[in-house]
């Protein structure tokens, strides 16, 4: 892989900002732009340069990613009049991170293609602990013969990193995965508010089970910040019930009954009403609490 390489980035976020570290650990040359560019102040300091627009952090680039919140984000800074796909000398690679629409994907890439550039969406699991050891899983749609020439740059960020296939893949193959999270955030709330009102020791019960047939991610990196009360964000609320209203309409379109997909986004819409929308996906245990009226809460 040529050394250094020119990247643009946009978004530097809970995740973005951890991502972009480790380009910048690794010699290369990041213009960066951001909504609000006080949160690239340490990117900044490090050595990343300051773009005014997305087509500005896009032009002359070898590699240009995204990490932005919302499907309405990116395509305004990928075709927004001052979109990366406006740029005067656009990225070869294109490389949008964000979870967003599968359709919103291919509609994208086949824009860019007719500029001579592919595009990928590579959407990611591993949430902020993932991002800040760069051992993110990276689920990447688009072109298998440029994604080769990808690959090492997406190493640098994850440790898993897996082509599902064509453009909007990726996103698709995000679904499953929020799929999977929505219900077992629900076991896991449910399964500790039982350790508590039971009496058992909420810490030595998650020692056992997270070493058995129920450990997953969640368990061992989520459900200990809830007994710690710890419910800030490595992915917030307000964001993973967008990923499920896409995941619900993707089913729709494939017409799908998933009623435990249903029931979590409709218990993280309350947590969300209860302000909680800002939280991390592990707040969805203060909802529980909340509706037992748990002393323990």
């Amino acid at each position: 892989m040529e050394s250094p390489l020119r990247i643009g980035w946009i978004g530097t976020g809970v995740m973005g900002n951890s991502m972009v570290g480790h380009l910048i650990a690794a010699g290369h040359s990041l213009t960066i732009h951001s909504r609000t560019k006080s949160r690239s102040a340490g990117l900044l300091n490090r050595g990343a340069m300051w773009a005014d627009t997305p087509a500005q952090a896009a032009s002359g680039m070898d590699f240009l990613f995204s990490m932005v919140a919302l499907p309405s984000d990116v395509e305004f800074v990928h075709l927004g009049p001052e979109g990366t796909l406006s740029a005067q000398s656009i990225p070869k690679f294109l490389v949008d991170m964000t979870s967003s629409r599968p359709s919103l994907a291919r509609k994208i890439a086949k824009i860019a293609g007719e500029r001579a550039s592919f595009a990928f969406d590579a959407p990611v699991t591993g949430g902020d602990i993932g991002a800040r050891n760069a051992t993110l899983s990276i689920l990447v749609g688009g072109d298998a013969n440029a994604f080769q020439q990808l690959l090492p740059v997406l190493k640098l960020m994850g440790k898993t990193v897996v082509l599902q296939g064509g453009a909007g893949c990726g996103q698709q193959a995000k679904v499953v995965n929020q799929i999977l999270i929505a219900s077992t955030m629900m076991g896991i709330c449910e399964a500790l508010l039982y350790a508590r009102e039971s009496g058992l020791d909420p810490e030595r019960v998650l020692e056992s089970v997270s070493a058995g047939a129920a450990g997953s991610w969640s368990l061992a990196n989520l459900a200990p910040r809830i007994l710690k009360g710890d419910f800030e964000p490595g992915f917030f609320i307000d964001h993973f019930l967008k990923d499920l209203g896409i995941a619900l309409e993707e089913c729709h379109d494939n017409n799908l009954h998933v009623p435990g997909l249903l029931l979590a986004e409709s218990l993280y819409r309350k947590a969300q009403e209860a302000s909680h929308g800002r939280k991390g996906t592990q707040a969805l245990y203060l909802h529980y609490a909340s509706g037992k009226g748990s002393k323990h809460a």
